[in-house]
């Protein structure tokens, strides 16, 4: 009877569990409404060229962690990053968040992304998919930037 009732209750505490995820909050729910906006503006800038825009999205410490890069650490490194790709190609990305988690003033995110370069030079294209987890803080001001950038391909 006891493993009976043991079980019973750990079933109610992971229904209870499951349920509160899938419904967030009145407050959750902006943040996530926020956090997948600066997303969105992280591929714009990605798609115009603009290397400081999307560096603005980046905390003072961050780590951009790029597949067979060194890490760069803060907003100038992560811009330089991204002009050296924008100095030799035309870009297209296609981007999103299929899962973000909150908790308090940090979140996570995971996504997924297409790109495609088109080479300045050359006319050659190259394109690739990834994956990528972002770690994300709340700012003093109530948006939110990225701690931390990683991401690999699937090929």
């Amino acid at each position: 009877m006891k493993f009976i009732a043991t079980f019973l209750f750990s079933s109610l505490v992971l229904l209870l569990a499951s349920s509160c995820s899938q419904n967030p909050q009145p407050g959750e729910a902006a943040d996530l409404a926020a956090i997948k906006a600066m997303s969105q503006a992280r591929a714009d800038a990605f798609n115009e060229g603009d290397a400081g825009s999307i560096a603005a999205y980046f905390t003072e410490d961050a780590v951009l962690m790029a597949p067979n890069s060194p890490k760069k650490i803060g907003p100038a490194a992560v811009a330089a990053y991204y002009q050296e790709i924008f100095d030799s190609y035309h870009t297209e990305l296609e981007s999103g968040y299929e899962h973000v988690t909150v908790d308090g003033d940090l979140a996570f995110g995971r996504g997924f992304a297409k790109v495609t370069l088109f080479s300045k030079s050359t006319g050659d294209t190259l394109y690739s998919t990834s994956k990528y987890l972002n770690i994300l803080e709340r700012q003093t001001d109530g948006s939110w930037k990225t701690t931390h950038d990683i991401w690999n391909a699937n090929e």
